[in-house]
């Protein structure tokens, strides 16, 4: 009884995977079907019976692909190199020291989770905007315009605040003892000790960065600047009838994260797990 149930529990697992996986399957079959191929078929057909590679490379010739993509790494390498060292200093004196306030200010930082970005865009923008952080200044201003609103989040201080509290005190004091002060606990004790919770946070804010189209669509001004989500959207805008096209600079967009996320994935589960709320 125990075995059929065990069977049915791993057959829906299997039907709900396939359910979401079934738009990306789709995606990749319009990306490699050729111009004699309905792809609007109904029922659809998943495997291309007019099989060809060209659509990739038509997408490479017909816009600044490569640029895109570097412009995309540069915001998302950025972003996740600030999330990282500003959340695990956030992070860091909310677990391991005491100070007034303490809790007031653990718990107001929670609270910006609720807030969604879109209800802190118009102010954000016009920060921005003061600040010169726009592409119309120079590039090196248009990248800090794209980063600098991301650079930290309440998720990060909070993931790294529960690495922290999982670490015992007594590395911490045997820190002390042999001489170390605040900031080399902080960086030759504590931070190795974090690297999964740190994997797991660059994960997250890696796709997170990567995806992102309604700021960049907002503050950039120059094609030149066009991240690869914003890229992607100007394609649907030159070939609105070609979605092979589109289909195939959509997959191309996702072969960074998938190869981020194998890159660090042996990190995920035990990083995963250093989250989890502890008293």
């Amino acid at each position: 009884m125990k075995k059929f149930k065990n069977i049915w529990i791993h057959a829906i697992l299997i039907f709900v995977s396939l359910l979401s996986i079934f738009p990306f399957i789709w995606l990749i079959s319009t990306s490699l079907k050729g111009s004699g191929e309905n792809i609007f078929a109904y029922p659809p057909s998943i495997i291309p019976t007019d099989f060809t590679w060209e659509n990739y490379s038509g997408v490479w010739q017909k816009v600044d692909f490569v640029r895109y993509f570097i412009n995309s790494m540069i915001v998302a390498g950025g972003t996740v190199f600030l999330n990282l060292i500003l959340s695990a200093m956030a992070g860091y004196p909310l677990a391991r020291m005491e100070f007034k306030g303490k809790k007031i200010t653990f718990f107001a930082v929670l609270a910006t989770i609720m807030i969604p970005f879109q209800a802190i865009m118009l102010p954000v923008y016009l920060i921005t905007l003061k600040l010169h952080l726009v592409d119309s200044v120079n590039d090196i201003a248009g990248f800090a315009g794209l980063i600098m609103p991301f650079a930290v989040s309440a998720f990060g201080i909070f993931l790294m605040r529960q690495a922290f509290l999982g670490i015992p005190k007594e590395m911490e004091e045997a820190a002390i003892v042999d001489g170390c002060n605040v900031f080399q606990i902080f960086t030759k004790v504590l931070l190795p000790m974090v690297k999964p919770s740190l994997a797991v946070l660059a994960i997250f804010t890696f796709i997170g960065s990567w995806g992102e189209f309604l700021w960049p669509s907002i503050v950039l001004t120059k094609e030149s600047m066009y991240t690869l989500p914003v890229g992607v959207n100007y394609l649907q805008g030159m070939f609105s009838s070609n979605w092979r096209f589109i289909a195939a600079g959509s997959i191309l967009a996702t072969i960074p994260i998938i190869i981020f996320f194998l890159a660090m994935q042996k990190y995920f589960i035990s990083g995963e797990n250093d989250g989890a709320v502890k008293g």
